[in-house]
């Protein structure tokens, strides 16, 4: 091999190497750069936005997430539950959900955007207990033979209908809260953050 060969491969390795190392630098830089990006354990506590998927959310199940270190429950409510709550209005201290405990937009019976989707923060207005989930009707979990579904607040005996509604004579003061929330598609949910800038 010539000298001018032997110089153009170790200016090739040269290069490659130097190539190398710059990227190594470069990728070093940019992920910490990236990281800041997304929000931190903190910045979620501190209420960052929450997005959610509930493609495999059956009708009849919940799921719970965490928005402000708050349990956010996300229940697909079956026509069956939704037909309970008009029956209820006569029961519940709030059926108009006058009180603000949610946005103007779930500001109606089923105290949602779509009607099957119920978002509540899974904390009991009274002392900050967290209820259970009580959707059977009747004795079956425990509760009285005209139970229609909803949730019981073990502590102090708090209970809401299945739009998150107190019922009366509870120490509870107000209906379950409902965060501001806004779907970013048919299965997709971002919990925290509205259009209307809530």
């Amino acid at each position: 091999m010539s000298k001018e060969g032997k110089m153009d491969c170790g200016r090739r390795r040269l290069i490659v190497a130097t190539a190398a190392v710059g990227g190594a630098g470069a990728l070093a830089v940019l992920v910490p750069f990236v990281s800041t990006m997304l929000p931190s354990e903190r910045a979620k506590a501190a209420g960052a936005p929450v997005e959610v998927d509930i493609s495999k959310l059956e009708p009849g199940q919940m799921v719970t997430v965490e928005w402000r270190g708050k349990p956010v429950w996300i229940i697909n409510r079956t026509q069956a539950m939704l037909d309970t709550l008009p029956q209820l209005d006569g029961e519940v201290a709030d059926p108009q959900s006058d009180r603000k405990q949610q946005p103007e937009y779930c500001k109606n019976e089923h105290r949602s955007i779509k009607p099957e989707i119920l978002i509540t923060v899974g904390i009991c207005t009274h002392l900050g207990c967290s209820p259970t989930s009580k959707f059977k009707p009747g004795v079956d979990e425990g509760m009285t033979p005209d139970w229609k579904g909803g949730f019981l607040c073990p502590c102090h005996g708090s209970t809401f209908d299945l739009a998150g509604r107190v019922f009366k004579a509870k120490p509870a003061p107000t209906n379950l809260e409902i965060p501001p929330h806004m779907y970013l598609s048919d299965t997709r949910i971002i919990i925290g953050e509205d259009k209307k800038g809530a």
